[in-house]
């Protein structure tokens, strides 16, 4: 359904590709979506895609792009070394520029959702981006790196119970600093909304992406406004 555009970072001026699933029918609004630290897989194209046939323009940045061009890993061990390595090189500042080149290139309403590393990029995109309306996070671990940062916008969290990356005393940490934000636990584990993981979780995926359609919805994503 998708293509590849180019994008120009507000951070370094450097151009990254990203992958850009426009709709077919009438436009709710625009959706900048995040990449795991796999890069920009087949996995994140569908979940683009499943979001435009939802009325949503999706883009979906490359943000390795510097470290290795259409970089794109499978769950492999060798494939997630490489993927936290390259995760661990990319700097919020360069996350929030290449963000925002994202969101300046989709006309309003924009809404952020991100899953894993892109979970704590929504995260930082609702503290820091301009031009978004709404924020969605799945299993962001890393947002306790910028749990003293606050949304601007409204967002929502997303966690499995049972992450072992995640414990449960960090998600009640982030709770307790941010008591407005709702902050949404699943019985599952981590990367549930992936079929091609083993903590996989139907259910508990239907019902975070319900949820989320359900913040876009009432912040601006309705249908043919745009």
């Amino acid at each position: 359904m998708g293509e590849t555009i180019r994008l120009t970072s507000k951070f370094d001026g450097f151009e990254l590709a990203a992958y850009h699933a426009p709709v077919a029918d009438a436009r709710r609004g625009g959706v900048v979506l995040i990449q795991e630290i796999f890069g920009v897989t087949d996995h994140i194209r569908e979940l683009a895609d499943g979001f435009a046939e939802d009325g949503y323009e999706v883009i979906a940045p490359s943000f390795y792009d510097r470290l290795e061009p259409g970089f794109e890993a499978d769950y492999s061990p060798d494939a997630i070394t490489k993927g936290v390595r390259y995760s661990t090189e990319t700097p919020w500042d360069q996350v929030a520029g290449d963000l925002q080149a994202a969101i300046d290139a989709l006309p309003p309403a924009v809404f952020v959702t991100g899953f894993c590393w892109g979970g704590a990029a929504a995260w930082l995109a609702a503290c820091r981006c301009t031009g978004i309306s709404a924020a969605s996070a799945y299993y962001g671990r890393r947002i306790r790196e910028l749990v003293d940062e606050t949304p601007k916008v409204p967002t929502i969290l997303h966690f499995g119970k049972g992450d072992a990356s995640i414990p449960l005393e960090t998600v009640e940490d982030i709770r307790a600093k941010h008591p407005a934000i709702p902050v949404h636990l699943y019985d599952a584990g981590h990367g549930f909304v992936s079929d091609r993981r083993a903590d996989y979780n139907p259910d508990a995926a239907r019902l975070a992406r319900l949820r989320t359609l359900q913040v876009f919805m009432n912040n601006g994503g309705g249908r043919g406004e745009m």
